[in-house]
């Protein structure tokens, strides 16, 4: 049984959150801050943690931050009312692998939250083949999130830039579309705009150094992996 661990400092809500994960199957804990949920976070890894933003104690960035120093492969989702595209930024360069705008519709958050375990689990446990591959003069080691790269300290990934970097792999010299990225890391079942995406990609082309601008952009179309 997947264990989702949750801050949210409306009361109703979090016990509507509470019942609505229990109804699904997965054990759950809901926190009302950020200070509860990072004591139960040292108490039990959890295999998916869900945040707000604005939460009394520590921030939802506080938290993220935090845990993202410790581990790079929980799958940390936003679930919050600050979307603007500096709200974004902020978040998925802590760490974050998704943003869910409130008001939302629960069928969608809880797609959303199934996507994510599904993808942690595959990036979690890769195949022999898959455990280190190279993109430019970096080298990315799927078993333990890392990226290394020459004169550069090493870099940490999260789920969804790792499944980013392995598509790339997949595919050198292909034009990659957004939607056929959002479809192969994110799920097909996946609502949000692109500006996540673009967001990731500015991420891992920074945690890739030299070898970043390996990863093109083409107007009107998507992104490529140089050859």
């Amino acid at each position: 049984m997947k264990y989702i661990l949750f801050a949210e400092d409306d009361d109703t809500l979090r016990t509507g959150l509470e019942a609505t994960f229990a109804s699904e199957g997965y054990e759950t804990r809901g926190c009302k801050d950020g200070a509860e949920v990072l004591a139960a976070f040292r108490e039990r890894r959890p295999d998916l943690l869900l945040l707000d933003v604005m939460m009394p104690e520590k921030s939802g960035y506080d938290v993220c931050a935090e845990v993202r120093r410790s581990d790079p492969g929980i799958p940390i989702m936003f679930l919050t009312a600050k979307t603007s595209e500096s709200d974004c930024v902020i978040g998925l360069g802590l760490g974050a692998d998704d943003f869910i705008a409130k008001p939302f519709r629960m069928r969608e958050l809880l797609a959303r939250v199934a996507a994510a375990l599904r993808r942690a689990d595959v990036a979690a446990h890769p195949s022999s083949a898959e455990n280190t591959f190279r993109i430019g003069d970096a080298l990315i080691d799927a078993s333990r999130f890392l990226i290394r790269a020459p004169g550069e300290p090493d870099q940490t990934l999260t789920v969804r830039e790792l499944g980013l970097l392995k598509t790339f792999a997949a595919h050198p010299g292909q034009v990659l579309s957004r939607d056929a990225l959002l479809d192969a890391v994110w799920g097909e079942d996946y609502f949000a705009a692109s500006r996540t995406l673009d967001q990731h990609i500015l991420q891992i082309r920074r945690k890739l150094g030299s070898s970043g601008a390996r990863i093109e952009t083409i107007r009107g179309a998507g992104y490529r992996l140089r050859d």
